[in-house]
């Protein structure tokens, strides 16, 4: 089973990329977790540009989305939404359908008391627009994250180790039971 997981934020030691390399330690064995590596390198949406020969860029970001199983996107909150980044990442899927029916894992992640809710919402909004089959018990906020990763990034509370294993136990429980890509386009 293959996991792909998309951090919304390009900054080095990101809170929210530090949140999926700690999913990465707590994913049961025999399931590969891979975090997409080419957020910044994806040039800014234009439909003119997907056309028979859409940018590598482009084209690398489907390739692994269509290869994996499921995925898993944690976004931080920038001006109460998702990062444009993030946003222009799903908008190059939105005609070529790689989400349609597969199952996804939402997470937002804030030092605010409120985790990046109006983020998470916004996310959430864009995944069922892409037909996204958006898990149930896959959906996470994380308050105080910088509280809860020690200077290393590394998660060092319990109880949102303990939250973050619910979430990819949902998001695996639903890969079991997803039909495979192609009879999920019929």
């Amino acid at each position: 089973m293959k996991i792909l997981a998309i951090s919304g934020s390009l900054r080095p030691g990101s809170a929210n990329t530090s949140l999926l390399h700690a999913a990465a330690t707590l994913i049961s064995e025999g399931i590969e977790l891979t975090i997409y590596e080419g957020l910044a390198n994806l040039p800014h949406f234009n439909p003119e540009l997907d056309g028979e020969v859409p940018p590598i860029s482009v084209n690398n970001w489907r390739k692994q989305l269509r290869e994996s199983d499921g995925l898993i996107i944690c976004t931080p909150e920038y001006a109460y939404g998702m990062p444009g980044v993030l946003k222009n990442a799903l908008d190059w899927i939105v005609s070529s359908g790689e989400l349609v029916g597969k199952p996804v894992a939402a997470i937002s992640a804030s030092p605010s008391e409120f985790g990046g809710a109006n983020a998470h919402a916004s996310l959430l909004l864009t995944l069922t627009a892409l037909a996204a089959n958006i898990v149930l018990g896959a959906s996470l906020s994380v308050p105080f994250v910088s509280k809860k990763l020690n200077t290393k990034g590394e998660l060092t509370d319990p109880d949102t180790a303990q939250l973050l294993r619910f979430v990819l136990d949902a998001l695996v429980a639903a890969i079991k039971v997803q039909p495979d890509a192609a009879e999920r386009l019929l």
